[in-house]
């Protein structure tokens, strides 16, 4: 065997005093450099890059950061370049969300409005936890938890939040109760308060009934078959169903309303996405109203399930659709729970109406676009004129009957009624959006509730209205808030002026059950519903 050289036995242990050496400097005179001595190859096991990131950031980054803070500003900017209706959804505002289309909420069961710089019960829901207490209609809630509860401050998400809670769980209130200027003190459990989707259900004349559906939620349905029996316990022949400003909701519950319309086998809507094969849903053939005419009422707030519904409608020669064009949302999300109690709603598949058509407008040049075509539409003079309208003849479909409907943007109506804005002067405008014409009917039911409790119907409470000098004094409260009322545009608008005041009044006591059939009086869309609803029995 051959001896090592000198050099081969000093050169190793040379390397190995600097290598030494070198830890040694670096451990003592660079403690907080700029280096590190983590391998620049460091390879994070995460799945994809963006988890990859956010570990680096929370690892590595020189300053102290909150990075969930930073994924709840990532994730909608993650989404807004999908289609507008998928959302994420923040864990703090998820229960509230919710609310709508569970159908309730805990509460302590009142309505109420601001009146000056307090908080006036309008009405106290029937068996409700107030109700129980013994809060009435008129009062005044001026504590909440021992702290005062008046002045300029208080609005009306204050009071929500403050009276909204978990069910079971108990909150203060102290009232005044005119004339008298005491205090009186409660203590209400928060129980189960529903919130209603069916506005209104009433017989317009001997055969034609109404119904107002507001949204689509889990109880809507029990609702809506709740007032088909009342107004079919009336002897209706027609039904009226009011779509409008409904921005829709559930699914499955616009089919099961449409079901009660259609004839065995009738098909209701069919959904499809990349991931969903082709659904199609059918009547079953169990509908009550299978044999009772129906309108339905729509206008360019009506989107998602109540297009469904008008859709089904149309494209089944079932009924007629009246008022201005749709929406136009044929999406279908899906609610995804995730990990930290927050949700996505995600779009998963495209309806399409019996015909073959799905009725979404273009969403290709983003969310805004998307959003105020509504006002496109006003300034291109749709509203006013059905020949401003034109749609693609590719998406040209035939209902069960032969007719031409199309697709690619909205529910066009069977009859187009223009908006009428031959009352709409600058006068009432003024009027109605300074807030007079709601302040002050709100002032007078109060001022007068003794009296107006004693009316139970839409139909009493009008006739005594009609017998109150309610515009002389109306024009001096509105002179008194400094709001301009020009003689000649008054009298243009006095109709419809009129009409709100006395259905404001009527709402604050009796509620919608006195609102829409004072309203309705002079509402077009509503006066043409009527008319086709009774054409065919002339």
């Amino acid at each position: 065997m051959t001896q090592n050289t000198r050099r081969q036995i000093l050169t190793p242990m040379i390397f190995a005093v600097l290598l030494a050496l070198g830890i040694f400097i670096g451990r003592n005179f660079f403690p907080n450099g700029n280096l590190s001595f983590k391998s620049p190859l460091t390879v994070y096991p995460q799945t994809n890059k963006l988890d990859a990131i956010l570990n680096l950031i929370e690892e590595e980054y020189v300053d102290t950061v909150d990075t969930k803070k930073i994924v709840e500003h990532i994730i909608p900017e993650l989404l807004k370049d999908l289609d507008p209706h998928t959302v994420y959804i923040p864990a703090k505002d998820l229960t509230k969300v919710n609310e709508e289309l569970q159908g309730n909420f805990g509460g302590i069961g009142v309505q109420f409005s601001m009146q000056k710089d307090s908080v006036l019960v309008i009405k106290v829901i029937s068996g409700g936890p107030s109700e129980k207490v013994g809060l009435m209609a008129g009062d005044r809630i001026v504590t909440v938890n021992d702290t005062a509860f008046v002045g300029d401050s208080i609005n009306s998400n204050m009071v929500m939040n403050k009276l909204r809670g978990e069910m079971g769980t108990m909150v203060k209130v102290g009232i005044v109760r005119p004339p008298s200027q005491k205090i009186i003190p409660y203590e209400i459990t928060r129980g189960t308060i529903p919130i209603y989707s069916v506005d209104a259900s009433y017989m317009v004349d001997s055969v034609t009934g109404y119904i107002k559906v507001e949204r689509f939620a889990q109880t809507t349905y029990q609702e809506f078959v709740t007032a088909l029996a009342k107004l079919k316990a009336q002897e209706a022949q027609n039904v009226i169903v009011d779509l409008r400003g409904n921005s829709g909701g559930l699914l499955d519950v616009a089919i099961n309303m449409c079901n009660e319309f259609l004839a065995r086998k009738e098909l209701i809507v069919y959904t499809e996405g990349k991931a969903q094969a082709r659904q199609d849903v059918y009547a079953n053939g169990a509908g009550t109203c299978q044999d009772t005419k129906v309108i339905v009422l729509i206008d360019e707030f009506s989107a998602s399930a109540s297009e469904i519904f008008a859709g089904a409608i149309q494209d089944n020669d079932r009924g007629v659709v009246i008022g201005r064009r749709s929406f136009g949302k044929g999406l279908v999300q899906q609610q995804i729970p995730l990990p930290d109690a927050s949700a996505i709603r995600l779009t998963v598949a495209r309806y399409y109406t019996p015909a073959g058509r799905c009725i979404q407008k273009s969403y290709e040049n983003g969310n805004e676009d998307y959003f105020s075509d509504i006002y496109h539409r006003y300034e291109n003079g749709e509203f006013f004129n059905q020949d401003s309208i034109h749609f693609n003849d590719s998406v040209q479909y035939k209902t069960k009957n032969g007719r031409i409907v199309y697709g690619g943007g909205g529910i066009m109506p069977d009859v187009f009624v223009a908006r009428d804005t031959t009352l709409y002067t600058s006068t009432y405008v003024a009027l109605r959006s300074s807030g007079a014409i709601y302040q002050y009917a709100l002032e007078f039911s109060d001022k007068h509730r003794k009296e107006l409790d004693k009316y139970t119907s839409a139909k009493a409470m009008k006739k005594y209205l009609d017998q109150q000098d309610l515009m002389t004094e109306f024009l001096a409260y509105a002179k008194g808030k400094k709001v301009e009322v020009k003689p000649d545009e008054y009298i243009a608008s006095k109709v419809l002026i009129d009409n709100e005041v006395k259905a404001y009044i009527a709402r604050n006591v009796i509620d919608n059950d006195g609102f829409y059939p004072i309203i309705n009086e002079v509402d077009e869309v509503f006066i043409k519903g009527v008319e086709m609803a009774t054409k065919e029995l002339e």
